[in-house]
């Protein structure tokens, strides 16, 4: 059955140096106050700061931006841009007027818009952040960036269908403006420290990595007409995928993915939307530099949760936090791999203390006129390559081809 999204929303350490920076502080920083449910990573926040490179202020612009959304996750607050010393958060909206009081009360802000649309017509907003219902993602995206306003998006950048993925990326390159995706493994201490390994040459070529996202609730969570209810796990696959995506800044070109049956019923087909049966998929990746990933999303684990990665190169492995093997060679001694220190009131925040440097990275993005790390380049291919692992699951693990993006 072929479900496009406006269907659905119709039917409802490494080396020496390393261990020296060790010793630098930890912090633990706390999420919103606000109460939010089970999701895995939110309470994850231990993560390690070099104080020894504080954040220099640049500049006295102010950003002024929107934040649309305040559902399950209460994500419009939780990447820090209310607090961050460039933002000036002028108007927020979200369709139900409590939650939409609610936000206006959290990011201290006095306007509301009841909806996406009419805040769009307000030409004084230059940035929006969408922390909106995951089908609406793209086209919402699409429709912020053609009114001429820079974008942050929360995951997945698509949904369901590859139906968007052209034209949003077509929408980007034209629109010469920010677009971002707020992909949490991407500044998890783990894949920080990976990144910076791989860029400096020390794991060779990336032979074989794995990504592992495990997320289990025993009853649905709440969702804007219900679009988790039975969702695929590789419609959501960006948090297992950034374990590749986000430390190489390649893609993957093909897959065979398996599917495993839940017990759960909103998982039986005749229970759910999207006719899927599955509780847990695990992907078998080609990647562009030729090597090969493992990635798993699960819905059906419940005595393990969060997001994992390892990677294995021709030089050494990487295993989550600081379990780094064989890579003190020249390429590595020297390097810092701790995260440098974000603006003052910023924190890092929840999943591994990525929230605030996500935040910020939009808003530095827009000052400095560069590119964001998860462009939207990158997220196609943490979402695309999800989806098109979903189909091969439905047929059985057939080995099919990944659509690819250029850099730009």
């Amino acid at each position: 059955m072929s479900l496009s999204r406006r269907q659905f929303l119709a039917s409802a350490a490494a080396s020496a140096s390393a261990a020296a920076v060790m010793s630098q502080v930890v912090q633990i920083s706390s999420v919103n106050a606000q109460s939010v449910p089970n999701i895995a990573g939110f309470g994850d926040t231990l993560t390690k700061i070099d104080e020894t490179r504080p954040w220099e202020k640049y500049t006295d612009r102010k950003i002024r931006v929107g934040l649309v959304g305040y559902g399950l996750c209460k994500f419009s607050t939780q990447f820090g841009l209310q607090n961050h010393p460039n933002v000036e958060i002028v108007a927020v909206s979200d369709l139900i007027p409590e939650r939409c009081q609610a936000l206006a009360r959290d990011a201290r802000c006095a306007k509301t818009y009841p909806s996406l649309e009419e805040m769009l017509k307000d030409d004084s907003i230059e940035a929006i952040y969408l922390a909106t219902d995951a089908p609406s993602h793209s086209q919402q995206a699409i429709a912020t960036l053609k009114r001429g306003k820079h974008v942050a998006v929360a995951v997945p950048a698509i949904f369901w269908t590859l139906d968007d993925a052209q034209e949003l990326y077509d929408t980007v390159k034209n629109s010469g403006l920010v677009y971002t995706m707020f992909e949490t493994t991407a500044y998890r201490d783990s894949c920080y420290q990976m990144r910076q390994l791989y860029k400096a040459g020390a794991f060779g070529r990336m032979i074989y990595t794995e990504g592992e996202y495990y997320h289990f609730n025993l009853e649905s969570l709440d969702s804007f007409r219900k679009w988790r209810d039975g969702m695929p796990p590789m419609l959501y696959p960006t948090h297992s995928n950034g374990f590749y995506c986000c430390v190489t800044g390649g893609s993957f070109t093909e897959v065979s993915c398996m599917g495993m049956p839940s017990i759960q019923a909103r998982f039986q087909p005749e229970n759910n939307v999207y006719k899927n049966p599955f509780g847990t998929e695990v992907a078998l990746f080609r990647t562009s530099e030729g090597g090969m990933a493992r990635m798993a999303v699960s819905w059906d684990t419940p005595h393990y949760e969060g997001e994992k990665g390892r990677c294995r190169g021709d030089y050494g492995t990487h295993e989550n936090v600081w379990q780094a093997v064989g890579l003190g060679s020249e390429r590595s001694k020297n390097l810092n791999l701790l995260k440098p220190a974000l603006p003052p009131g910023v924190e890092p925040g929840g999943h591994g203390g990525s929230h605030g440097y996500l935040g910020h990275d939009f808003v530095d993005s827009i000052l400095r006129n560069r590119k964001p790390l998860v462009d939207v380049k990158m997220a196609l291919d943490l979402t695309v390559a999800g989806i098109v692992a979903h189909q091969s699951a439905m047929k059985d693990g057939e080995l099919m081809k990944i659509p690819q993006f250029e850099a730009f």
